[in-house]
């Protein structure tokens, strides 16, 4: 009998009926069944009206960008499917990157430390056979989305932003003048509509045209209580070499109401791989390993699933004019991280004064609006370390090479120190530390690092090369851009939106935009 099975009186009510759905999103995805409809269409009717200066679906994250163009004088509607209410579950960052809801004035200091409901250090990062990796103040502070988006949603509602919540989405209808929103039986205008409805959303499908995700990042754990030792977290942890045709990753964290850990792997979606109910099992096999206790000790509080899809072709491209697709539902996350809460932090600021700009300048056509998701060559390059921790479904390579390979990185990275080794952690690539990690690595560890020209293939190989390049090129074009902003004051308002965009595609797009 499967081990999760056979201990389902340990675990919450709602367990195998949140992983059953999240395997059928799964099983979809590999066997190409993407759900399509046509969601957007045109009009060339102008409208009389225009209730809003935009509107948000996706209450979830898109709530926090909506309290901060509300804060700044926009009418902004906020539709949710559901009732808008933060997860039990903890979201984990770095508190650097957090202060950008104190700096934007989103939320007091003293709100920020009740959201904070842990914090902890150091974290670790672990290879079998190789010394483990401390690190202090990465990932290791707990935010409670209860408090987070009740505080927000009140705010916002305080400011007069308007809420649909328990309602559901079900067309876009663009017009010259604006967006007209059917809300199942009312509709309602805008001059801009923004797609927060994450990865699975109906706009990025039917822009995407049932293409399949190249990658695929699958995640599956549990909080509980029980642990002896729950005073350090882990980043990135391996225990084992590659089985199953994949490598097998752990991350833990400290808190509120126990210890979270998770077993996560990158995949493609292939048709015969294992589903997330195969490796729920082979998390609760190897947990008591990883954590070193029995399962017997630990009382569930919850358990978690989650399939993670991403595309090379990102940010999304899209066609249409006055809709911005922000976070996950571009495609405008790194392939290696979960995306979610941490990207939409990152690029809080960046998103909001630029779609300020965006409304003030009427750039609302796809091509003004495609430059708040510019192409970034920092996060373009991770797709090459994607494919090199994960295994084709056919392809034969030595069990311990992704562990030999990431060890080798990472001792090399720690080695150079903490401003190569932070940014890494915090999902930020930027070019010097990346030239000197691979120069390190290559010196001190060949055997380690020829065997990946021959793992990813030489076509991806080529295509990172060319957005390290990029890269590298981005990196000496922002000091050099941003010398000459003071001058873009005597620009007009479209002129001004296109430097300042330009300008912050080249800050992200190179990693100049890391908080640490």
């Amino acid at each position: 009998m499967p081990i999760a099975a056979d201990m389902a009186a340990k675990f919450p009510a709602d367990t195998f009926a949140n992983l059953d759905r999240v395997d059928k999103m799964w099983q979809n995805l590999r066997q190409g069944r993407i759900p399509q409809r046509e969601m957007v269409v045109s009009s060339d009717e102008f409208l009389k009206t225009i209730d809003f200066d935009l509107a948000i679906a996706g209450g979830t994250l898109g709530i926090i960008l909506a309290a901060a163009l509300q804060q700044r004088g926009f009418k902004v509607a906020v539709i949710e499917r559901g009732e808008l209410k933060g997860r039990a579950q903890e979201w984990n960052i770095s508190r650097a990157e957090l202060m950008v809801l104190v700096e934007m004035e989103l939320l007091s200091a003293a709100e920020l430390e009740i959201a904070i409901v842990t914090e902890y250090n150091p974290a670790r990062i672990s290879f079998p056979n190789t010394p483990d990796i401390w690190v202090r103040d990465v990932l290791n502070v707990g935010v409670d989305p209860v408090y987070l988006l009740a505080t927000l949603k009140a705010k916002f509602l305080e400011d007069g932003g308007k809420l649909l919540e328990c309602s559901s989405c079900d067309r876009v209808t663009i017009h010259p003048n604006g967006v007209e929103i059917t809300v199942g039986n009312s509709k309602l205008t805008s001059k801009l509509f923004i797609d927060a409805m994450g990865h699975f959303s109906p706009l990025a499908a039917q822009a995407r045209a049932g293409v399949k995700p190249e990658g695929i990042c699958l995640v599956v754990g549990s909080c509980a209580t029980g642990y002896q030792q729950n005073q350090t977290g882990d980043i990135f942890a391996s225990i084992t070499p590659i089985e199953h045709q994949c490598q097998y990753f752990w991350e833990a964290f400290p808190a509120r109401d126990g210890r979270t850990t998770y077993l996560f792997t990158y995949l493609d979606a292939h048709p015969d791989r294992f589903s997330v109910e195969f490796l729920f099992d082979e998390y609760l096999r190897l947990l008591p390993t990883y954590q070193q206790i029995e399962l017997a000790h630990l009382n569930f509080q919850r358990c978690l699933f989650g399939c993670f899809p991403s595309y090379r072709d990102s940010p999304l491209k899209i066609f249409w004019n006055r809709v911005l697709l922000i976070g996950d539902s571009s495609g405008s996350q790194s392939p290696v991280s979960f995306g979610g809460f941490g990207a939409m932090i990152r690029h809080l600021s960046r998103l909001t004064s630029g779609i300020e700009m965006a409304l003030q300048a009427d750039a609302l056509s796809n091509n003004d609006l495609q430059l708040l998701q510019p192409y970034q060559p920092n996060i373009a390059v991770t797709w090459m370390f994607q494919r090199a921790m994960s295994v084709g479904i056919e392809q034969k390579v030595h069990p311990d090479r992704i562990n030999n390979l990431l060890a080798a990185v990472f001792q090399s990275m720690e080695h150079l120190g903490d401003d190569v080794l932070r940014p890494f952690l915090q999902d930020v690539v930027q070019f010097p530390a990346l030239s000197r990690t691979l120069f390190q690595t290559s010196i001190s560890n060949p055997q380690a690092v020829i065997p990946v020209v021959p793992h990813v293939g030489i076509i991806t190989l080529l295509d990172w090369l060319i957005n390290y390049i990029n890269l590298g090129g981005y990196s000496g074009l922002y000091p050099i851009a941003k010398l000459i902003a003071p001058l873009i004051t005597q620009l007009s308002p479209s002129q001004q939106y296109y430097y300042q965009q330009s300008l912050q595609a080249w800050k992200y797009g190179s990693g100049k935009d890391l908080r640490s």
